[in-house]
Formats: C-alpha cells, sequence, structure tokens
C-alpha cells in the first residue's frame, strides 16, 4: 500500500486527474454543442484513447522530473521524496519508459496514423519535451516555464486536432462551427498557458532556496523575487482584462450566470492572488499563492458547463 500511495504521488494524481476532466469537459461541453451530429456519431473510443495518451504522457513528465530533481528536492521538498527513498532509480526510469511508449501507443490507436500523424508527432515531441526540460530547460530562465505552459495547452489543443485530418481540403475547408471551434479551443488553450506560466514562476519563487544552491537560473534567482513578482503580476493583470472583457461579450448574449460565475470564482479569486503575491515573501506563503492559481485553474475548467447550456 506505501508503495501504491508513493507512485501515485511521484505520478502527481490530483494532476493528472486535472487533465481527465479538462478534456472530458471539452469535449462533452464543447465539441459535443459545437458539432452535435458528429458527437453522437463518433466512435468514443477515440477520445478514451487521447485521454489515455494525454495522462500517461504528463505521467510518465512527472517521473522524469522527480528523476531529476532528487538533489533540489532534498532541499525544497525533503518530506514529499519518493525517488530513491521508497522507488529505487532504476524502477523510476523503467515507469517513465513504460509510460511514455503507452502514450505514444495508444495515440496511434486512437486515429488512422496517415490521417493524424500530426498528434503522433505532437505527442512524440511532448515526451522529448519533458524530457530535456526535466535535464535542461527547468533550470534556465523563462524557458523551462514557456515549455510546460505550451505543453499545459497542448492538453486542450490535442482535442481540436484530432477532429480534422491534416489535408488541403480539410485545411481550405472554413465554416461556421469550425471556426467557431477554433475560437474556444484557442480560448481555453491561452487561459490555460497563462495561468500555467504564471504558476511556473511561483513555484520557482517557493523553490528558490533549492535552485539556487544547484546552479539553476530561474528566474527569480537572475532577475530577483521583485521583477518575478513584477513578471508575473503584468500577466495575471493582462488575464483579468481579457477576462472582464470577455464577460461584456457574454452578458450582451444574455449570459448572465456564466459571467456572475467567472466575476466571483474566476476574476475575484485572481485579484485575491494579486494581493498575496504582493504579501508573499517566504516559501511557505508563494505556495499558498500556488494553491490559490491551482484553484483558479479548476474553476476555469468548470466553466465549460456553460457551454453545455449555452452553445
Amino acid at each position: 500500500m506505501k508503495l501504491i500511495s508513493a507512485f501515485l504521488r511521484l505520478v502527481r494524481w490530483p494532476n493528472l486527474v486535472f487533465i481527465i476532466i479538462t478534456q472530458f469537459l471539452f469535449e462533452w461541453c464543447i465539441y459535443a454543442r459545437v458539432y452535435p451530429i458528429e458527437f453522437e456519431s463518433s466512435n468514443h473510443f477515440q477520445f478514451l484513447f487521447i485521454l489515455l495518451a494525454s495522462v500517461l504522457i504528463a505521467a510518465a513528465g512527472y517521473i522524469i522530473n522527480d528523476y531529476f530533481d532528487q538533489n533540489i528536492d532534498q532541499i525544497n521538498k525533503p518530506d514529499k521524496m519518493v525517488v530513491n527513498t521508497i522507488i529505487n532509480r532504476r524502477w523510476v526510469i523503467f515507469w517513465h519508459m513504460v509510460l511514455s511508449l503507452a502514450g505514444l501507443f495508444f495515440t496511434m490507436l486512437a486515429l488512422p496514423i496517415q490521417l493524424y500523424w500530426h498528434l503522433v508527432l505532437g505527442n512524440l515531441g511532448a515526451i522529448l519535451l519533458l524530457w530535456v526540460y526535466s535535464t535542461n530547460f527547468k533550470k534556465q530562465l523563462l524557458i523551462g516555464n514557456i515549455i510546460i505552459s505550451l505543453l499545459t495547452a497542448w492538453v486542450i489543443l490535442i482535442l481540436f486536432f484530432a477532429k480534422f485530418p491534416l489535408l488541403l481540403n480539410e485545411l481550405l475547408l472554413v465554416d461556421h462551427d469550425k471556426v467557431r471551434f477554433f475560437r474556444l479551443s484557442i480560448l481555453y488553450a491561452s487561459f490555460a498557458f497563462i495561468i500555467s506560466l504564471v504558476r511556473e514562476v511561483v513555484k520557482d519563487m517557493e523553490d528558490i532556496e533549492g535552485d539556487q544552491k544547484y546552479g539553476c537560473t530561474t528566474m527569480p534567482i537572475v532577475w530577483g523575487i521583485r521583477a518575478s513578482k513584477v513578471f508575473v503580476a503584468v500577466w495575471m493583470v493582462v488575464l483579468i482584462a481579457a477576462l472582464i472583457i470577455l464577460q461584456f461579450y457574454v452578458l450582451g448574449l444574455g449570459w448572465w450566470q456564466s459571467a456572475l460565475y467567472c466575476f466571483v470564482l474566476i476574476i475575484l479569486p485572481l485579484l485575491v492572488i494579486l494581493k498575496k503575491l504582493y504579501q508573499a515573501n517566504s516559501p511557505e506563503s508563494f505556495h499558498t499563492v500556488s494553491t490559490w492559481i491551482k484553484l483558479v485553474m479548476f474553476t476555469g475548467i468548470v466553466a465549460m458547463l456553460f457551454f453545455r447550456f449555452y452553445l
């Protein structure tokens, strides 16, 4: 039982649940409403395989990240260590390879590879990026944060690209539903990118002690805590402003329940996060900010439910 619990911690099971909820709601609340006939007649095993691939590749990424972060984690979070304390290093590498290959297998199983080779290429790229991130880019200024944020957005975008084969006639065929589906995909992918980027920088501020000791050049180390706070605050202000503008558009459509939800459970908490970020000056306080950001990520995901009623 201890081994199973340790493995679940190693693969960050709450984050995997986030991925499952995100992709399920996107498929059920957005794609199913934009393309109701296609959704009813589609092979739902295809979506299930893409979801499994996303979860398995993400789990493999968390595993390899912990594998290469052992020294830093001994300082930043010694009580949460799993690699070489509960699970042997060799088994950690074994599970990384198994989960990565299983993720690629389910990607290829989901759709005809000759028409959807771009999905296989995209998930293969995700696996390689997670490896390079863990070995190198995580320790560098900003590039590691951007990689993780892009991969978070890919969780949404892969579902968009899975609906259309990469053929010339498909690319040239543009209709109202396709444009609407594309806009909603970009909307949620952008939200995922920005909120993930903000959280990654906050986590770097939380982990500055261990990162500094082992020669990392993350933003808080290179630019300092104050400049990093300004960077995060600017992105948050951009996100808040975009959400407020979007709510005026939503209110014009009569979707007042959705607008109220967004103001109370997304925009207001983002303002609280800004205040907490300004006051934060210790690893514990930055961890609190990170937790609040994760809650906003969750409320943002749940907001997809409104499309079930409005689209």
